[in-house]
């Protein structure tokens, strides 16, 4: 991983990007907006999933929240695109990049599993059953995951390469 920092350090695209002092902390804003913006959805399709505010059925608030979240997504995919290649030696080899990288994959999966779900079986998600106790451990598991990405993002900057 030293190898390619190295190597994507050298390129013009990277050494561009360090040499305008303004477009690293753009970038970083840009990326932590789009972490709120996932964040906050993530959290909104949670609380129904658990219960809270039963205004809307679960199709509806998917149809409200889903589309930021995945807005967010690729706000947060090309920021994070361009920070790494803006700071390659910072990111690909530090233990919390590639912590972070592990649990983004596989919350974009659990994300996935959910809409795939509710497209398929709406019904479920919208039964009023006693026996909810699986899409409520997994409503909290999938918030505290997206927590943990973006914790393991901050943590970056506190971490030595390797």
């Amino acid at each position: 991983m030293q190898a390619l920092a190295q190597w994507l350090a050298g390129t013009p695209v990277s050494q561009g990007i360090q040499r305008e002092l303004w477009l690293i902390p753009l970038l970083q804003s840009v990326h932590i907006l789009a972490i709120a913006m996932v964040l906050s959805s993530v959290t909104m399709i949670d609380l129904r999933i658990l219960g809270v505010g039963r205004s809307q059925t679960m199709v509806q608030t998917a149809r409200r929240f889903v589309p930021w979240l995945w807005t967010g997504l690729v706000f947060l995919a090309a920021t994070g695109a361009a920070l790494i290649v803006g700071e390659p030696k910072r990111s690909l080899p530090n233990a919390a990049f590639q912590l972070k990288m592990a649990l983004l994959a596989l919350a974009i999966a659990l994300t996935l599993a959910f809409q795939l779900s509710l497209r398929r079986n709406t019904k479920f998600w919208e039964e009023k059953r006693s026996g909810r106790t699986v899409t409520v451990v997994l409503a909290i598991a999938t918030f505290l995951l997206w927590c943990a990405v973006a914790v393991a993002g901050r943590w970056i900057a506190y971490m030595a390469t390797t």
